[in-house]
């Protein structure tokens, strides 16, 4: 490595950008009794701004995403495919396209308030919605911003200072913690983002990246606190958000280490090869390498760059995720509203907990799968249960799954990383079936 690459400019982009980013991703700002971020901020800020022209926002979105797309597909135009940003946006497959033109169909039904109420209802097509004019603000918000956090040189600084303790103990890279972090403090759908973007540009492997994306990407805490006072035990909020933490940790241990994460591909995004490397030279101290590794990183960085990403990032999920995102977010809520299926397939559950002498199991069993769909229809469907420890239970184990169709799911399928719907939901199933035993001896020894 160039030793020029450590000098005042270098520097300072490094120190004052990264800071810009930190401040902004992982800082966490007190609100009320929990905490947030700058970017939650930024995202309630843009939310009120749109105000009641955001419904309709979303409207041209879908419809204009489910035209050109289908433009694209039968008359292939080279003023689309041509362009690295509208190809991003407009061309796709034979199952997305059919996706964004149902996306297109139920956000306009929803909008304008007629249809099927199975399709608009405040449980189904309402709800998806909703979380996707949220998360056209994150998507806003986040792209242009995301540059100083990934791009300044902090990741390569901790990366190389914490490597010695994540990678033997996660087999991920040193600056997959600060995945975790912008997670925990900040939205688990921006997280997912963040290791999307980390993975095209040749920071981690197919496998590092899918399993940080179904290990790290944790809920918010303030969210946490939202499911303990909905599901009634705000006042074990402590233990509760303990039991979390633990959880989360023994599960991302043994999860790296069985399949189906284990037998993804163990190699970077092919345009881009690999960008990272952590290993500190015999010759030089880990802080010295760890600086010089953020400098080197903070010289090629731009404003032009961080304009050109963020554009790059706000039209591939503007226009391509979150068409996607109503479509197969809206069906499953469907299917989890309005059909039996869960009650059906939740009986091995329901035996599984009742093994563990959780109160009444089969009462809850639907809760624990359900939540593949969406994270807070858990906490919804408990509110009859009488037990405070099964609620307590369920509450953990509702947020330590993760992998919610709503939420990270789609995004994760959309994703290149090799893990599609299946996978998800093998990966849903070790992690709940490995999670019930330790949240009960936890709930056992605490309550």
């Amino acid at each position: 490595m160039k030793e020029t690459s450590v000098n005042a400019k270098n520097m300072l982009k490094f120190i004052f950008g990264s800071a810009f980013g930190v401040l902004m991703f992982l800082v966490p700002i007190p609100q009320g009794e929990s905490f947030t971020t700058l970017l939650d901020f930024l995202k309630n800020f843009l939310k009120n701004l749109f105000g009641a022209g955001l419904p309709y926002m979303l409207v041209v979105i879908m419809v204009v995403s489910a035209v050109l797309s289908l433009y694209d597909f039968i008359c292939k135009p080279e003023w689309i495919r041509k362009n690295n940003y509208l190809k991003k946006a407009f061309s796709t497959t034979p199952l997305y396209l059919i996706s964004k033109m149902i996306g297109a169909v139920v956000t306009c039904l929803v909008v304008f308030g007629v249809g099927p109420e199975f399709i608009i209802s405040a449980d189904t097509g309402a709800s998806i919605v909703d979380l996707c004019g949220t998360l056209l603000c994150i998507v806003l918000g986040f792209s242009f911003i995301l540059p100083f956090l990934t791009d300044c040189g902090i990741m390569e600084f901790l990366g190389v200072l914490l490597r010695p303790v994540v990678r033997p103990l996660f087999h991920v890279p040193g600056r997959a913690s600060i995945d975790l972090i912008a997670s925990w403090f900040g939205a688990s759908n921006a997280a997912v983002i963040l290791t999307r973007e980390q993975y095209m540009k040749g920071f981690y492997t197919k496998r590092e990246a899918g399993y940080i994306m179904t290990n790290f990407s944790l809920v918010s805490i303030p969210f946490c606190l939202l499911i303990a006072d909905t599901v009634g035990i705000g006042n074990l909020f402590p233990a509760f958000y303990l039991c979390i933490c633990i959880v989360g940790i023994l599960l991302a241990v043994i999860i790296a280490r069985i399949p189906p994460i284990r037998t993804v591909p163990d190699t970077y995004q092919e345009q881009v090869g690999k960008q990272i490397n952590e290993d500190v030279p015999q010759e030089k101290g880990i802080f010295t390498y760890a600086v010089e590794s953020s400098c080197k990183r903070a010289e090629s960085f731009h404003l032009q760059t961080v304009l050109s990403s963020g554009f790059e990032v706000v039209m591939g999920m503007i226009f391509d995720l979150i068409p996607i995102v109503v479509a197969w977010g809206t069906a499953a809520l469907v299917i989890a509203t309005y059909t039996p299926v869960f009650e059906w397939i939740s009986y091995p559950m329901g035996l599984y907990l009742k093994l563990f002498g959780v109160q009444e199991a089969f009462a809850v069993a639907p809760a624990t799968l359900v939540g593949f769909t969406d994270m807070f229809i858990p906490a919804l469907l408990i509110g009859g249960v009488e037990s405070v420890k099964t609620k307590f239970i369920i509450g953990v184990l509702s947020l330590v799954q993760i992998i919610y169709l709503t939420e990270v799911g789609t995004i994760i399928i959309k994703s290149e990383i090799p893990l599609k719907l299946g996978k998800l939901f093998l990966i849903f199933m070790e992690r709940t079936l490995i999670a019930i035993p330790i949240i009960v001896l936890f709930a056992n020894l605490v309550l």
